[in-house]
């Protein structure tokens, strides 16, 4: 019995075609996302499949979260094993699954940052650096991007500089500075005595993917470190090995006092982390901060078998050689006037505006992702299990695109 059957024996019968699921979301969820005209319903790998069948190179990874590829056998094995056993209970049991997966995380941080807090996505882990830093300081400003992006919640949303995200019904809090990506000298002026952090995504993302240089990195390292500030990096999109490091911050030497990370970080189950400088760590209280869901038995077997994966796969180490390649290969396009990024997370530049040719590729059978702060960006988050062979087929699809 395949895997659709022994679902639908559980849930009911399932919309057999894309406008039937499409009409069903649109009459009864609340809207929120411009969706692109397609019902994915089966993935393996780097591949996903719609309602009708056709198949799809996923070079978008769901918004960068099917890190080692769609239903890694390892991960579902382990999600299949932990529901039998148990499904949840919180945290104010131990658990052996959750034993194993701190220790894990742990080995794959960097040195010194070798306590965790697990929490349920990108946004409460944001959430939770900031009022660490807050805590841990005795301060209360937050210094973050112009441009960046940190979750939707009202804390998050505080340190989200793009302004798309600002609703006036919806006022974020106050105590935040903005400065521009790259920007040290910004970045100094706008630290004072009340700063509490750092916040920044090593490598944008939704603000528009590109490279500062390592003085830079460095440069945040010792301005921090001399105002008595935190340095956060957000690595809900840069983590676990998509940058060609298990950590951005590698790539720079540089290590934060705090990271984040989501997305990538169950292989496709909701889950978050933060990584906590274990002398700031060693100052927080019980019940200095919560979850209920966070680092369940079901999330963190989910969590555990991403992370073998990651390091026995040597997925790093994947990105890095087969995204070194396909940028070069990309930025030989005609039509491409640079390209940016690190390992597998790419930002295609174009002479013209992306959009209309985000939607040409999906019909050429690439998902693939805009940027609205770059609107001539093409984004490229795929599965980190990616190969050359799949890379040269999206270079010569874009160029097709781009010549028609």
């Amino acid at each position: 019995m395949d895997a659709k059957t022994r679902l639908e024996r559980a849930i009911g019968p399932l919309p057999k075609h894309t406008s039937d699921i499409m009409l069903a979301e649109d009459r009864w969820q609340v809207p929120t996302y411009s969706k692109f005209p397609v019902a994915i319903v089966r993935g393996e790998g780097s591949f996903v499949w719609d309602a009708e069948g056709k198949k799809y190179l996923d070079l978008y990874g769901g918004h960068a979260v099917a890190l080692p590829g769609h239903c890694h056998p390892r991960v579902v094995a382990a999600i299949q094993a932990q529901a039998e056993r148990l499904l949840f209970y919180s945290n104010v049991v131990a658990n052996d699954v959750r034993a194993v997966v701190v220790k894990a995380l742990a080995d794959l941080a960097p040195a010194g940052l070798r306590r965790v807090f697990l929490c349920n996505s990108g946004t409460e882990a944001n959430e939770t650096a900031l009022k660490i830093a807050r805590k841990f300081t005795h301060r209360m400003r937050i210094v973050s991007l112009v441009d960046g992006f940190h979750g939707r919640t009202l804390g998050a949303l505080g340190a989200t500089g793009l302004p798309k995200y600002r609703d006036p019904a919806y006022p974020v809090p106050v105590q935040h500075d903005y400065v521009p990506y790259g920007d040290l000298e910004a970045t100094a002026k706008a630290m004072g005595p009340d700063t509490a952090a750092v916040i920044l995504e090593p490598i944008p993302s939704m603000g528009g993917i590109r490279v500062a240089p390592r003085a830079y990195f460095e440069g945040l390292r010792a301005l921090t470190q001399e105002r008595g500030a935190l340095l956060v990096f957000d690595e809900v999109q840069t983590g676990f090995g998509r940058t060609g490091t298990p950590f951005c911050g590698e790539h720079f030497g540089v290590t934060p006092d705090l990271i984040t990370g989501a997305k990538g970080t169950g292989g496709g189950v909701p889950a978050g982390v933060v990584f906590v400088r274990e002398d700031v760590a060693a100052t927080m209280k019980l019940g200095d901060q919560g979850t209920t869901f966070g680092g369940g038995p079901l999330a963190c077997a989910a969590i555990a078998a991403n992370v073998r994966t990651i390091v026995d796969d040597d997925l790093p180490g994947n990105a890095a050689r087969v995204g070194d390649r396909w940028r070069a290969a990309l930025a030989a396009v005609p039509g491409v006037v640079g390209v940016a990024g690190l390992g597998l997370m790419v930002g295609v530049n174009l002479d013209r505006p992306a959009k209309a040719i985000v939607t040409s590729l999906l019909a050429h059978g690439f998902i693939t992702g805009t940027c609205e702060a770059l609107p001539n960006q093409i984004r490229l988050l795929p599965p980190l299990v990616l190969t050359d062979a799949q890379a040269a087929s999206f270079t010569t699809g874009l160029a097709s695109v781009l010549a028609s």
